[in-house]
């Protein structure tokens, strides 16, 4: 897994580097501040980001809403500071881990593991939601179509159907664009 780093402290950016690199990650790209994390996400495209939510130029939270804005990767949050406004405003952005400082090892790699699964996760429903609206829209439309049928066909629900079908078959094409230039060709007399 590639992974970004941005801190602008540079032993603990380099001590991250280090404990990651030993658990088997490779680091694509280390920022020094919130611009170029965002720069460097979008580059480097990594699988992961870890990101220090005070820095210089742009903090990590407004860093992370922009690189997920472009590109949904889980990103954990490291920091010094442990208020409601500062996690709120990182769960707002759509971030995958808080971390308060000092971590040690034990903490960060569950924490990446888990913000991985939680990704992996919301994936999967964000692609059966796209599925299940693409279906709900083509069934709107046969349903449409198939009213259209029956009205100037005089036909019943079922022979309306079973014509939209044949279409379908005859003409090698899914019953969704059969439906959609039936109600164009409706539409246009």
């Amino acid at each position: 897994m590639r992974i970004l780093i941005a801190e602008d402290e540079t032993i603990i950016r380099l001590d991250l580097r280090e404990l990651l690199e030993r658990a088997g990650f490779e680091i694509c790209a280390e920022a020094r501040d919130g611009l170029e994390a965002v720069e460097l996400a979008r580059t480097e495209q990594p699988d992961l980001a870890i990101l220090d939510v005070k820095m210089p130029e742009l903090d990590g939270i407004e860093a992370a809403k922009r690189i997920l804005e472009e590109r949904p990767i889980p990103i954990v949050i490291l920091t010094a500071y442990s208020q409601q406004e500062l996690i709120a405003r990182a769960v707002e952005a759509g971030v995958y881990g808080y971390l308060v400082k000092p971590f040690r090892e034990t903490d960060l790699l569950p924490a990446i593991e888990t913000a991985r699964a939680r990704h992996v996760e919301l994936m999967a429903l964000r692609e059966e939601a796209d599925s299940l609206a693409e279906a709900l829209a083509a069934r709107k439309l046969v349903e449409r179509a198939k009213g259209l049928l029956m009205q100037k066909e005089k036909l019943s629900e079922q022979d309306a159907y079973a014509r939209l079908r044949k279409a379908s078959q005859l003409s090698g094409k899914p019953i969704r664009v059969v439906a959609e230039a039936l109600i164009a060709t409706f539409e246009a007399s």
